[in-house]
């Protein structure tokens, strides 16, 4: 997680659970808009159900690839910790990782203001439209060649319009094995029916 600790993940109740098949998937999305992670994350669910991604702007490249691409030789600053940063960072002249919840080698996410405006390449993970410091981070990354990394990725174009390169998200193309798969409790690594994919600006 990045940013926003909101304590004991029990201190809180999600609104109307219980009812939620009963919702619209735009009374849902609404939630996107709650300052409770939880909430957040169904609500921004819900609204990414709502786009319909055309297949001719999209492609089958994630996070991981672009980044390579874009950060060798580069100062590259991700926020959120994933599973490529070894890779990056020995192919980047320096890579910092921030976040909340820090590993060894990671800089707190407070620090986000210092660093990404000294970075050429920067990724910020889905989880920050969850945690409603995406503004903050885009306009920190500003002029920077900027990759929204994740499942909560939102795959729209109207991203491109402030300032985004790249967006690197997942796609379900097999709803009833996906819903199969998370009412099970996969992790989303375990989840199947689903292919990761990227959109970038033309």
């Amino acid at each position: 997680s990045t940013f926003r600790d909101e304590g004991h993940p029990h201190a809180r109740g999600i609104r109307d659970l219980g009812h939620l098949t009963e919702k619209s998937s735009w009374d849902l999305a609404h939630y996107a808009f709650s300052d409770y992670a939880m909430e957040a994350s169904i609500g921004m669910a819900a609204l990414n159900s709502m786009i319909a991604v055309e297949e001719e702007n999209v492609v089958e490249k994630n996070a991981a690839e672009i980044l390579l691409e874009k950060g060798t030789g580069k100062k590259v600053a991700i926020v959120g910790h994933f599973p490529f940063i070894p890779a990056l960072q020995r192919a980047a002249r320096t890579v910092w990782v921030l976040e909340q919840r820090q590993k060894e080698g990671d800089l707190p996410a407070e620090k986000a203001a210092e660093i990404l405006p000294q970075s050429d390449v920067v990724g910020i993970t889905g989880t920050a439209f969850i945690t409603q410091t995406l503004d903050d981070l885009l306009k920190w990354a500003a002029g920077k060649f900027i990759v929204i990394i994740g499942p909560t990725t939102p795959l729209t174009p109207l991203l491109f319009e402030y300032g985004v390169q790249v967006l690197s998200g997942t796609q379900v193309v097999d709803p009833e094995e996906t819903f199969r798969c998370i009412s099970q409790g996969a992790t989303f690594r375990e989840v199947r029916g689903v292919r990761r994919v990227t959109m970038m600006k033309k």
